[in-house]
């Protein structure tokens, strides 16, 4: 077990990015170690890396889309009205601002279909604030990865209905019945487990005051307003940019399709001539500068993905650590979450790990005499743990993207790292609990 090429390349990817590598080329030496440890050639391995990329196609164009969605909701003025409301604050409450920025990554996932597109627009010019505040930026990215993450677990809308979608299908497909509506249920455990670690980290890990420089810009922008600022009001833009988000999330939920959920939403924007199409290309432009670099992340995570599969590495993995279970529960739950902490660490998709694991999940958890609820619980909580802290994941990459606006907050230390002791403990040890009283 010790030479499989999972755990051999999850390892070099977790140590060059704790090095300050950057999660890209981290991503690419990790595959490159994997085919290599499979024993598969570099012309192999390269091969079958850029073939793969093409498994995140749908996802990656979803991302810019949405960037590009986003980018025509800050043009409506609705971001503006909604940081000046946040800044007149009067007497703000650090705890006010943090469980704020919770509720508006909910909804991002959920009725307000932009996921972390939001954050690049919402969360920089707030930085000053938070600032001034000395809140640590670490309790906010665990504030703003709880709200990308909790919801799809356990809430069947947007995201939610897609994630749980994959596992009930699943699930049926390898031999064990599921209906989507049910998961929820099988969730909820698994979900407390994340509320829990979100309170530690915003009560308890990263309370004290943290210092941050304050740029000369944001001081003068701030300290001195300008006489002519008036009050954000919703206007004839806001009005369509809602239409046109209200439009996106029952598209979205009618066809299951982030891609036309996005598209429908920027063209009633265009229609609604929030922004002229002569000006199209400076949004669009705007639009792949908030995501672009995510989307392609997600491409190379996809290829990296592919090489674990085509060298059977997964179930390698799997059948080496069943033999160790016995028929224990407890046991086969523990390896079974570890062996789904690899994967998603690896991938950084919890949505595209549940069809890996799925194939030797359900008929291992069949064996050892699992209920359907306790199966989808092992199953869902073990492609969700390690999306929080994956350097690889748009849970931990989108928070980076807002906090780090300023170069202040690094991507591994600030934000994987937190994220993942605060989130993927809980979830192993609920997990676990799910299993064993479902």
């Amino acid at each position: 077990m010790l030479d499989n090429p999972v755990l051999i390349s999850v390892i070099v990817l977790s140590i060059l990015s704790l090095c300050g590598v950057h999660v890209l080329f981290a991503l690419i030496i990790a595959a490159i170690v994997a085919g290599l440890v499979a024993d598969l050639s570099l012309t192999e391995t390269v091969s079958i890396f850029i073939g793969g990329m093409g498994g995140q196609s749908e996802t990656a164009l979803s991302y810019l889309l949405l960037g590009i969605f986003a980018a025509l909701i800050a043009q409506s003025g609705l971001a503006n009205i909604l940081i000046q409301k946040l800044l007149s604050l009067e007497k703000p409450n650090r705890y006010i601002l943090i469980f704020s920025l919770v509720i508006i990554a909910c909804l991002s996932g959920t009725l307000i279909p932009v996921h972390i597109a939001f954050i690049p627009i919402l969360v920089p010019p707030l930085l000053f604030f938070f600032n001034k505040l000395k809140i640590d930026r670490r309790a906010l990215a665990s504030a703003l990865t709880f709200g990308l993450k909790m919801p799809y677990l356990w809430i069947p809308i947007g995201y939610g209905l897609i994630f749980q979608g994959i596992i009930a299908q699943e699930m049926t497909a390898n031999g064990m019945a599921m209906v989507q509506s049910q998961i929820p249920k099988a969730m909820a455990i698994p979900a407390i487990g994340m509320f829990v670690g979100l309170a530690i980290a915003v009560f308890i890990s990263y309370k004290k005051p943290r210092e941050y420089q304050q740029l000369e810009d944001d001081l003068h922008d701030y300290e001195n307003p300008k006489t002519e600022n008036i009050e954000a009001k919703l206007d004839r833009k806001g009005w369509i940019a809602l239409i046109a988000i209200f439009a996106a999330l029952v598209i979205q939920l009618s066809l299951s399709s982030l891609v036309l959920g996005a598209l429908s939403g920027i063209i009633i924007m265009f229609v609604g001539r929030v922004v002229f199409l002569k000006d199209s290309e400076e949004v669009v432009q705007n639009g792949v500068k908030l995501m672009g670099a995510i989307a392609f992340i997600m491409l190379i995570a996809s290829g990296y993905a592919t090489i674990l599969k085509e060298t059977n590495a997964i179930t390698e993995l799997v059948e080496a650590m069943t033999g160790m279970t016995g028929q224990s529960k407890l046991i086969t739950a523990t390896l079974l979450l570890f062996i789904g902490l690899l994967v998603t660490m690896g991938i950084g998709t919890s949505f595209g790990t549940i069809p890996i694991l799925a194939v030797v999940f359900v008929p291992l958890c069949a064996a050892v005499g699992f209920s359907p609820f306790a199966t989808a619980a092992l199953i869902g909580t073990a492609g969700a743990l390690g999306d929080a802290g994956s350097p690889a994941s748009d849970s931990t990459l989108g928070p980076t993207s807002g906090l780090n606006a300023d170069g202040q907050h690094s991507h591994i230390w600030d934000t994987c790292v937190p994220t993942f002791i605060h989130y993927n403990i809980p979830l192993f040890i609920f997990g676990i609990v799910a299993a064993m009283v479902l």
